[in-house]
């Protein structure tokens, strides 16, 4: 079995993973249509054609606002919203998203601060667009954690796509190999997979393990149980 230290590099997704999905984005999602829709009726049927109930604040599994980006979400609206572009709505989603409250799905600082102690590079890749992902990230004071951040308007496409994380791998001159992908949706894994990377599942989203573990090398509870994984590695 390889040793922990045959990793040396961790590329996070962000929304599920690096902080809770249904509460942050539970919260964010009931707010944004209910200032974009009519009526709470209109609201509801916003709702539906993303996979969300804004009564529960609970999401479909394949709701594109899980793994999808943010002009999937608006082009998914859009027709339930006349009088509004795609490109219109996205730019709404984006704006208001980088101030949507995130909720850490484990203290981040820490664990990201004993991540590198072990001299490991890290790097987020989120189908989020890059400017709120920023934002999420510096609202938590964790900014400077990462060697790598992109969005899916980054430059390097979306996931499942593995641009972003060969992108996080080239640039910081890391065997894909030697890289741990973690995530917490088909999309995180397989664009890690297609990478040539280790992937990680996490239980911090809205699959379950039965969803996830078919795609991944381990799932974890969280990214809490990285160091322990790591470890693990050496045995």
């Amino acid at each position: 079995m390889e040793r922990s230290d045959m990793i040396n590099g961790l590329i996070f997704d962000k929304d599920g993973t690096l902080f809770d999905f249904r509460i942050s984005w539970g919260r964010w999602a009931a707010g944004f249509l209910a200032s974009v829709a009519q009526s709470p009726p209109h609201a509801a049927r916003l709702g539906r054609a993303i996979g969300f109930d804004p009564a529960t604040l609970t999401f479909a599994a394949d709701s594109p606002v899980i793994a999808a980006t943010a002009a999937d979400i608006a082009a998914a609206l859009a027709p339930h919203l006349p009088g509004q572009t795609v490109p219109a709505l996205t730019a709404m989603i984006d704006e208001t998203a980088g101030a949507a409250p995130m909720s850490e799905a484990v203290p981040l600082r820490p664990l990201l601060a004993a991540l590198r102690a072990r001299g490991l590079k890290l790097g987020v890749a989120t189908n989020d667009s890059e400017v709120p992902a920023r934002q999420h990230l510096a609202a938590h004071g964790i900014t400077d954690c990462f060697d790598f951040i992109a969005g899916y308007d980054s430059g390097h496409g979306a996931k499942p796509g593995p641009g972003m994380c060969l992108a996080f791998a080239g640039s910081l001159g890391l065997n894909p190999a030697r890289v741990a992908m973690i995530g917490d949706s088909r999309h995180d894994l397989e664009a890690g997979r297609a990478a040539g990377m280790r992937c990680v599942a996490v239980l911090t989203g809205v699959a379950s393990h039965a969803d996830l573990a078919p795609h991944a090398d381990v799932v974890l509870p969280d990214i809490g149980a990285l160091p322990a994984w790591l470890s693990g590695l050496d045995g």
